[in-house]
C-alpha cells in the first residue's frame, strides 16, 4: 500500500499529504511551511501541543481539532475555525469522516482516561487512518477498524513494541506505522522489534 504521501516528523507528529495537508500532533516542526488545513491535536502534552511547531503550520484558513478539554489552551491560537470533540464523537470536514475514541492509560498514571483525551479515526477517499494518540491497549482500541494505524511504540508512556504489536495482530490494519518512539523516549531499534513482531502485516518505518 503507497505510503509515501505520509511523513512523520518527531515523536507522534505525522503528515498527510493528500488534496488537503493535515498534520497531528505538529512538534519539532523546524520549516515554516504554513501548508496546514487541518491540525489535529490529541492531548495538551508539550510533545502533542507544541505551540511553536503549530505557529509554522497553520495560516489563516486553518481549522483546528482537538479534545473539548483542551478548549482554553487551544483557543488562544487564532485559527479560523476551532472544532473541540468528546470520546465517540462523529463529524464530517471537508469530505473527511471523523470519529474519535478515548486515548488512555490502563495501568499508568500519564494519560487518565478522565481527562477525555482522544484518538481519532479519520476516513478520507476511502482509506481509514487510526491515529492512536499517546494510549495503551485499550478495549475502545482493539475494536478499531482501519486502513493504516499510526500507534505508539516507545514504552513507558504508552505500549511498548510487543504491546503495540498484539494491538495490531487484533485490529489487522493493511499497514501499520510506529510512532512515539526515538525521541522522547524509546530507541530507534524499537521500530525494527516492532516490524519483526508482525511478519504478516505491513509495517512503515518512517522514523
Amino acid at each position: 500500500m503507497n505510503t509515501d504521501y505520509i511523513e512523520i516528523n518527531t515523536q507522534s507528529s505525522i503528515k498527510l499529504k493528500l488534496d488537503k495537508t493535515i498534520y497531528f500532533d505538529p512538534y519539532k516542526i523546524e520549516e515554516n511551511k504554513n501548508d496546514a488545513d487541518i491540525i489535529f491535536i490529541t492531548h495538551d502534552h508539550y510533545d502533542h501541543m507544541d505551540l511553536d511547531s503549530i505557529n509554522k503550520i497553520k495560516n489563516s484558513n486553518t481549522i483546528v481539532i482537538a479534545p473539548k478539554s483542551m478548549e482554553v489552551t487551544i483557543s488562544k491560537i487564532v485559527f479560523k475555525n476551532y472544532i473541540y470533540l468528546e470520546p465517540y464523537n462523529e463529524i464530517n470536514i471537508d469530505g473527511l469522516d471523523i470519529k474519535t475514541i478515548p486515548a488512555y492509560n490502563i495501568s499508568k498514571p500519564f494519560h487518565p482516561r478522565e481527562n477525555n483525551w482522544l484518538g481519532y479515526i479519520v476516513t478520507y477517499n476511502n482509506t481509514t487512518y487510526y491515529i492512536a494518540g499517546d494510549t495503551d491497549s485499550t478495549p475502545e482500541a482493539k475494536e478499531v477498524k482501519c486502513d493504516i494505524a499510526f500507534v505508539p511504540i516507545g514504552g513507558h508512556f504508552t505500549m511498548d513494541p510487543v504491546e503495540a504489536s498484539e494491538l495490531i495482530k487484533i485490529i489487522k490494519p493493511k499497514v501499520a506505522i510506529p510512532v512515539h518512539y526515538g525521541s522522547i523516549v524509546g530507541s530507534i531499534s524499537d521500530g525494527k522489534t516492532f516490524k519483526e513482531l508482525l511478519p504478516e502485516i505491513e509495517v512503515v518505518e518512517k522514523l
